[in-house]
């Protein structure tokens, strides 16, 4: 799965020790790529310390997201001491991207409260989410209001920040396909296309009959053919399975690997209930599982609406995401089906 990038601004101000920018910005680039994430961040000649305080400063952190904005999954705000709220509210607007925002203060050293080390984060990121709200960004925030940016905590926040990145990123441009229509039994799955499309995610759609003359029309001995159906004898159990039965899914999921790669497809809904065994012969919930478990969710019976959601899990987690269908109550016990 693609790396996050995230923009990062770290914050500044004049009153308080700029010298924990410094090694602010490089603890905190440091865990990031400890992480696995990528970075666009001023550098430290562009700006003192490559943070932010001045009008200036936001000016040349918000240009250089701009010219970023198509690599920027979010924006990490960091304050290594009270920092400018004003400028990095400034940034945020100028650099027009409207990406996940994650606000993070650094805590103070009770050993270290002089005016030479003293950071004042505590109340500077209160300041910063204040502006933040003003012009109407919007942000998360660390599970604790000031973290150890090398401490597990914060790597765990980061990595679900990563998460909502993820899904962010990959929701808003998703392209899924319907194949077949929505079993008339099946009222639960009805959804609207036009609602999707508003939030930038595209259905596209493929007859049940297309799919079952293109599959018609390979010949046996076809790369693709062979090569599927050794896939599917190698994923499943195929004992006793008659071998018409196994050159019919076969086919049927090359048919559906070549549409979605036509069509850009990220994910599929399948109406696999009944006529694709009344009229084709076969069941496709192996060759759904199959693509599910790379990473290419596949829905029964149209659900497309269900489908988004294991869509939105897979980019969460990176791993395969499934419906279960939860038929049967256990016994006395309410909490278990």
């Amino acid at each position: 799965m693609k790396p996050v990038t995230l923009g990062v601004i770290v914050g500044n101000r004049g009153f308080f020790p700029a010298h924990l920018c410094k090694t602010g910005r490089a603890t905190i680039l440091k865990v990031l790529e400890e992480e696995g994430f990528k970075v666009i961040a001023l550098d430290e000649e562009t700006t003192q310390y490559g943070s932010i305080f001045s009008l200036s400063d936001s000016q040349k952190c918000a240009d250089l997201f701009k010219a970023h904005r198509e690599e920027i999954d979010g924006i990490l705000i960091t304050l290594p001491n009270f920092g400018e709220e004003s400028a990095i509210a400034n940034a945020m607007r100028w650099s027009g991207l409207n990406v996940p925002v994650l606000v993070h203060a650094f805590p103070d050293d009770m050993t270290k409260m002089t005016i030479l080390d003293r950071r004042d984060s505590f109340c500077g990121k209160m300041s910063a989410c204040n502006n933040l709200l003003q012009y109407g960004i919007r942000f998360s925030l660390t599970s604790q209001h000031c973290m150890d940016p090398e401490g597990p905590a914060f790597r765990k926040d980061l990595q679900d920040f990563g998460a909502i990145c993820r899904v962010v990123r990959g929701m808003r441009s998703a392209r899924v396909g319907a194949i077949g229509a929505r079993p008339a039994a099946f009222n639960t799955v009805r959804y609207s296309e036009k609602l999707l499309e508003r939030s930038g995610i595209t259905v596209v759609t493929l007859d049940l009959s297309e799919l079952f003359g293109r599959a018609a029309k390979i010949k046996p001995g076809d790369t693709n053919l062979n090569a599927k159906l050794e896939n599917v004898r190698g994923y499943v159990p195929s004992g006793g399975v008659p071998n018409e039965s196994m050159m019919r899914m076969a086919k049927m999921g090359v048919v559906i690997d070549d549409w979605m790669q036509e069509n850009a497809l990220d994910a599929s809904a399948i109406q696999c209930w009944t006529a694709m065994e009344q009229y084709y012969g076969v069941v496709p919930c192996t060759i759904m599982s199959m693509m599910s478990n790379t990473l290419v969710p596949s829905a029964c019976e149209t659900d497309i609406a269900g489908l988004v959601g294991m869509y939105a899990m897979v980019l969460a987690s990176g791993k395969p995401s499934a419906i279960v269908d939860w038929n049967n109550n256990f016994g006395s016990d309410p909490d278990k089906a």
